[in-house]
């Protein structure tokens, strides 16, 4: 186990984890980026939209794996998210996490 491991936890395993509890994945880069390439079955919420979907994202009562196009616009959505009370994961970038899935 690395110290990344150690201070951030594994990822993959948290991924996981989360895909075995029926996780959704919402890829919050722009429309026009998502057209151009994205995982099967996920939802797109451009992060400037994220907070007005609290709600909806809460009523689907699934754990969520958020993604984009490098991990730093997931990375903050995974925080607005949990900030809310949704269980939730930064997956990275789409293409990495889509040869994860």
């Amino acid at each position: 186990m690395g110290l990344l491991d150690l201070l951030f936890g594994n990822k993959n395993n948290m991924i996981k984890d989360f895909q075995t509890r029926g996780a959704i994945i919402i890829d919050v880069r722009t429309t026009k980026e998502y057209s151009q390439g994205a995982i099967k079955g996920s939802k797109n919420i451009p992060l400037q939209n994220i907070s007005t979907k609290i709600q909806e994202i809460k009523k689907l009562n699934k754990p969520v794996i958020t993604c984009c196009a490098s991990g730093m616009r997931s990375g903050s959505a995974a925080s607005i998210l949990k900030n809310n009370g949704i269980d939730a994961v930064n997956g990275g970038g789409w293409a990495s996490l889509n040869s994860k899935l």
